[in-house]
């Protein structure tokens, strides 16, 4: 090992050096020991550089999914404030920057508001909007501005046989760099031949140049048999479901041992969490929480409804049901879903304060904006959350608001394509607002905007 490290340093530096038009680098970070031992390894390799030629940028990008395990969430969050904070002070060209979904793809607008059932092998819609699509937004907005860039990544031949042979496929003999799926990209993984047990003696040995030392890092791994959960670039990435840096409602797995383990270790405060992402995985193929059709033909029955004003009543049953459909969850299983979680977050927040947020007050509001656009009048947010929280929150204005807007579209609009693309890029417009960053926005746009141009043609 103490041969191994100069070696990948040296490596670094001439890869970090090489004339390419300085490509920006990007890293992956995901808190856990490979990324971090990567991001230390890249950190020690440029302190050995002269900092007036550390001209090559380097992004740390640490995607939050927003269902993170929020044990994970604080641990990553203070990292990431020790890495800005040093890298500033000993003048290093790293800059973090975290990925969310977009509002419309973030796990509980899909889950309760759509309907969508709990993700699993054959239908994992998670990890393309929660994963894949935030990291690769920001990949490309760097390609944009730059023409090409380096992906550096923690995966390692040995970490598993998928990934070894998923290393293997694209690398190019003679070169550091291969290509990635997306244009203009490359990756770098320096740390590929290392084993498992070297990782864990290059972190307990050398103190990350941030500050700090790594024994939490270390205790979050003790006693469990989990790994990482890598930065998601593609559909072929397995799910991360075992490893305490992932997502803690992930079904994909019959058992989250990295949330069984903490619970196991001390932290009981988490159990709410467990005992919802188990209702998750149960609730999932019983037959009496699905819809008998497609949610698509639910939304035309309710646009229907919509325009006889709101009538008040439940229409799932108003086409001729399709023999051994399993659709969308049923109305009243989504709102059992929203309580489940409203009583979790509640109970967390008495004992861990209120910075834990199982669900944000966004998604809440998306959600009732698609419950209404579904028709589905019985249940409501604001009541379910008044309920539990004992307070007094008022959804009605958002409403209303939007049930004006869509006649408003109407009267203006006779064009159906024309009122799409304008109800889009407005929708669009809000989500960025609501997030309170509206970086993406004119992208989006166009992207609507060639859509309906297309159309035309």
């Amino acid at each position: 090992m103490s041969l191994l490290i100069p070696f990948i340093e040296e490596e670094i530096i001439d890869q970090y050096l090489f004339e390419d038009n300085q490509r920006p680098w990007i890293l992956g970070f995901s808190g856990g020991k490979d990324s971090t031992m990567l991001l230390q390894l890249v950190w020690n390799a440029l302190k050995k550089i002269p900092a007036e030629i550390r001209n090559r940028e380097i992004y740390v990008i640490c995607n939050d999914t927003m269902v993170e395990n929020p044990h994970i969430v604080d641990f990553i969050n203070r990292t990431l404030e020790k890495v800005t904070i040093a890298a500033t002070e000993q003048s290093m060209p790293i800059f973090v920057r975290q990925t969310t979904p977009r509002l419309e793809d973030t796990f509980w607008v899909n889950l309760i508001g759509k309907g969508y059932p709990a993700p699993n092998n054959t239908f994992r819609w998670c990890t393309e909007r929660l994963k894949i699509n935030p990291t690769t937004h920001f990949i490309k907005s760097k390609i944009d501005e730059r023409g090409e860039v380096i992906i550096l990544l923690g995966t390692r031949s040995a970490e598993s046989q998928n990934r070894a042979r998923s290393i293997k496929k694209h690398e190019v003999k003679g070169q550091r760099l291969r290509k990635h799926l997306l244009q203009n990209a490359y990756v770098y993984a320096p740390i590929k031949d290392v084993e498992t047990y070297e990782v864990w003696q290059y972190l307990q040995q050398i103190s990350p140049p941030w500050g700090g030392t790594n024994k939490e890092l270390v205790s979050l791994y003790k006693n469990a048999n989990s790994g990482d959960c890598p930065l998601v670039l593609d559909e072929n990435t397995p799910s991360c479901g075992n490893s305490r840096f992932g997502c803690w409602v992930c079904t994909v797995v019959k058992k989250d041992k990295s949330m069984e383990g903490l619970i196991l270790n001390g932290e009981q405060w988490m159990y709410p969490l467990l005992d919802l992402r188990d209702e998750l995985v149960n609730g999932r193929n019983i037959r009496e929480n699905r819809e008998i059709f497609r949610r698509h033909r639910r939304f035309k029955i309710a646009r229907s409804e919509v325009d006889r004003k709101f009538a008040n009543i439940e229409n799932e049953n108003e086409e001729e049901p399709e023999e051994g459909l399993w659709g969308a969850y049923i109305p009243a299983y989504r709102a059992k879903i929203l309580r489940m979680v409203l009583e979790a977050q509640k109970d967390i927040q008495e004992t861990q304060g209120e910075t834990i947020q199982l669900i944000t007050h966004q998604e809440l509001i998306a959600i009732q904006v698609i419950w209404n656009r579904d028709g589905i009048l019985k249940f409501k947010v604001s009541d379910i959350y008044n309920l539990i929280f004992n307070a007094h929150l008022d959804m009605s204005k958002h409403v209303e608001k939007n049930r004006q807007e869509e006649e408003l579209l109407k009267e203006v609009f006779v064009d159906d394509d024309e009122r799409e693309f304008v109800q889009k890029s407005l929708n669009a417009l809000k989500i960025r607002t609501l997030m309170v960053k509206k970086r993406g926005l004119s992208g989006d746009i166009e992207n609507f905007l060639e859509k309906y141009v297309n159309s035309k043609r």
